[in-house]
């Protein structure tokens, strides 16, 4: 609907997946996973809420739906978005709480290499654009982190990462969530 979403095709694609967008509840049939991409978290939510995406989405999850969500889309995904919008909706089905924009403007964008948990060889290269901050993480599992915070973390299916795999041609992160939404 909104984001990144072209760019995850590409790298899922590359990486042995078969793709198709999702815009209404019905396009939920049949998945093995999903991916939430950076965008705009509260435009993302409105759409999905407007269209009768969002309860449907939120239960798919809530039953094992694999899912790799990306800067806007760990927001989305978050228990608590602690400087969002009074009226802001979300899934609440990750157990971090995030501060949208919390590395700083689009002028304040960056990359650095993450060590990231169960990903063989170098380092991997975390591309931060306007990126939430993970402020506390319940049950997840941090699997990276950068200057002392979560920046990738995984709870049960959901693989959530504060920066953008897609943009770097490293395919190794989509890869495994291949190998995760497969694993259904």
């Amino acid at each position: 609907m909104q984001g990144a979403f072209a760019e995850h095709v590409r790298a899922l694609e590359k990486s042995g997946a078969h793709t198709r967008l999702v815009r209404t509840s019905e396009d939920l049939e049949g998945l093995d996973g999903i991916v939430l991409p950076g965008g705009e978290s509260t435009t993302m939510t409105m759409l999905m809420e407007r269209t009768g995406l969002l309860e449907p989405l939120r239960d798919a999850i809530a039953h094992g739906l694999a899912t790799f969500a990306t800067c806007a889309g760990t927001i989305v995904l978050a228990r608590e978005v602690v400087d969002g919008m009074a009226d802001q909706k979300g899934l609440g089905v990750l157990d971090i709480a995030v501060r949208r924009n919390g590395y700083g403007r689009q002028v304040d964008s960056f990359e650095a290499p993450l060590d990231v948990v169960g990903l063989s060889g170098k380092s991997f290269p975390g591309v931060f654009i306007r990126s939430p901050l993970v402020e506390s993480v319940g049950s997840a599992e941090v699997i990276a982190q950068y200057d002392g915070h979560a920046v990738a973390v995984r709870q049960g299916r959901i693989v959530a990462l504060c920066f953008h795999p897609e943009l770097t041609g490293d395919l190794r992160l989509h890869r495994e969530f291949v190998k995760l939404a497969a694993a259904s």
